[in-house]
């Protein structure tokens, strides 16, 4: 049977702790019989959950044996880890254990030098933090999970299940994760990433840039037929030094800033009203329907209706 161990660290976010307990407790095989073997482990026989004290049966010794271990989130991001918990994480992965994290999660096992060189994600929401605080990690924000074979990551929340079904279906084929994924109530598969999640009222724009103006005026004329040279002709420059001061400024482009604050637009017109995709496509600048779904599907993850189904 597969052994799992958990590891409550101090601050655990207890929605993060109980998923894989639940999802890996309640795996049958097609015989019947239980698929995992679960230990609750902590550096501490007991772990601050925030509102409430979670009593650990094992230490960190728990750990030895286990063939796969998750690191739910915590609320600290900053919080650093104990040199006995890398020491036994780093420990396990040198003896062949699976690891794996779970929203924040991703911040303690990043602290083992683990995902050095590597692809992860975090909640979306602490993606740069993540990127800032371990550069040598290569942050992938708009993914639900990252497999990189021995070591694995997931976005927060609900994410934290999409990769406990995808290590059923690794351990055990897809009928089990089916099963597994019914007792959830969660699809086997969702479509698209955590880029659907994402929600700005506009695109980010620095506060107190010299492009304010220039992005105000931007996101009252989505609808408009802009090119470069209009923006640039609005801005008073050339569309040279406009490009240079946007990759300054805003990290990107004038035209893919426009973009992103199209598509930004079109999810609250798909959130709050019933026009169709064509008419909303149209109202926020793109120049045809096929244009607008390609450009949605491509920044969010998912089609404007199935963007629409989620969230409207």
């Amino acid at each position: 049977m597969h052994a799992i161990a958990v590891l409550a660290l101090d601050q655990v976010i207890p929605f993060d702790l109980s998923t894989p307990i639940e999802v890996f407790s309640r795996t049958r095989l097609p015989d019947g019989r239980p698929g995992y073997r679960i230990r609750v482990c902590g550096e501490r026989p007991e772990i601050d959950a925030g509102a409430f004290t979670v009593r650990v049966p094992w230490g960190l010794e728990g750990l030895d044996a286990a063939d796969t271990i998750i690191v739910p989130g915590t609320a600290d991001l900053a919080a650093p880890l104990a040199p006995a918990v890398r020491d036994a994480l780093r420990t396990a992965a040198a003896n062949g254990t699976r690891i794996a994290s779970i929203c924040s999660g991703t911040f303690p096992l990043a602290a083992t030098g683990l995902l050095d060189g590597l692809r992860a994600t975090t909640h979306w929401a602490a993606a740069g933090l993540l990127a800032a605080a371990h550069p040598a990690v290569e942050v992938d924000p708009d993914v639900l999970y990252v497999d990189n074979g021995q070591i694995l990551t997931s976005a927060g929340a609900a994410a934290g299940l999409d990769l406990c079904l995808h290590m059923i279906r690794r351990d055990y084929g897809s009928a089990v994760a089916a099963d597994a994924a019914r007792l959830s109530v969660m699809p086997l598969e969702r479509e698209g990433g955590q880029a659907q999640f994402i929600v700005h009222d506009h695109a980010p724009a620095p506060q107190g840039s010299t492009l304010e103006p220039l992005l105000a005026w931007l996101r009252e004329n989505l609808g408009s037929d802009l090119t470069l040279a209009d923006i640039a002709a609005h801005a008073g420059t050339s569309t040279r030094t406009l490009i240079r001061r946007f990759r300054e400024q805003t990290g990107t482009t004038p035209l893919q800033w426009l973009h992103r604050a199209r598509v930004r637009q079109a999810q609250h017109l798909l959130e709050t009203t019933r026009h169709s995709v064509e008419r909303i496509g149209v109202q926020v600048g793109f120049g045809s329907p096929t244009t607008f779904r390609d450009r949605f599907k491509k920044t969010t993850g998912v089609s404007p209706q199935s963007y629409r189904r989620t969230f409207g």
